[in-house]
């Protein structure tokens, strides 16, 4: 089981919100949005913020830094560490599992990401066997997308997806983003997008949407 940071409401949870970091951060990256996302004192949300595993990074001169897969380049077309994809699939899986456990059912789950996390988020949730509450995926864009129409979930088919993109991100550029929007809306799925003026990063507009939709979402 990864290690995570949780933030615990001050009521029982009832629903709980997996938040996967980007590439060389660590769970402790998106903490401090939770005070700001303007949810009432009475929700009974769990934050879980896992750390992903530490590993070699291509495009990083094979430099060792948490992540969830190897990034060979950032091309739609470039070929994807898919083996690194699914491991850490396996991962986020165990924590809805844990989740369970605990006695949130998956339809109270939401799964969030940013960049590299993000594309772990919809990689995951898109073939989830059982039903989830729905996706967060910031500044990112759909991984894998080969095989998703032969793999995805018929249970999550309708699945909310809340995207959204930075117009000046010099990583991650918006047309990658644009595209995978365009490709899961032309595949049915309930594609939420937003632009902001910001580069590859999330801002305070933003950070208030997010809110918005979870607590039309969950509460």
């Amino acid at each position: 089981m990864l290690e995570c940071i949780e933030i615990q409401p001050g009521n029982a949870a009832d629903a709980a919100i997996i938040w996967l970091h980007g590439l060389g951060a660590d769970g402790h990256d998106f903490v401090p949005i939770v005070p700001e996302l303007g949810l009432p004192a009475d929700h009974g949300l769990r934050f879980i913020f896992p750390h992903a595993p530490v590993r070699p990074v291509t495009i990083n001169g094979g430099m060792a830094m948490r992540a969830w897969y190897d990034i060979l380049g950032f091309e739609m077309d470039v070929r994807e560490d898919i083996a690194g994809i699914n491991a850490s699939r396996q991962e986020v899986e165990a924590l809805i599992a844990r989740e369970n456990e605990r006695g949130i059912a998956s339809e109270r789950i939401v799964l969030a990401g940013f960049s590299q996390g993000g594309a772990t988020a919809l990689h995951t949730a898109l073939r989830h066997s059982e039903r989830l509450a729905g996706i967060l995926a910031l500044s990112t864009y759909l991984p894998v997308r080969a095989t998703l129409a032969d793999e995805a979930s018929a249970c999550n088919r309708d699945i909310p997806i809340f995207m959204a993109h930075g117009r000046a991100d010099p990583v991650l550029p918006i047309a990658l983003g644009q595209a995978s929007c365009k490709l899961l809306q032309q595949a049915g799925y309930d594609v939420a997008w937003h632009e902001y003026d910001m580069q590859h990063q999330v801002c305070g507009e933003e950070i208030q949407a997010l809110g918005s939709w979870l607590r039309a979402l969950l509460l």
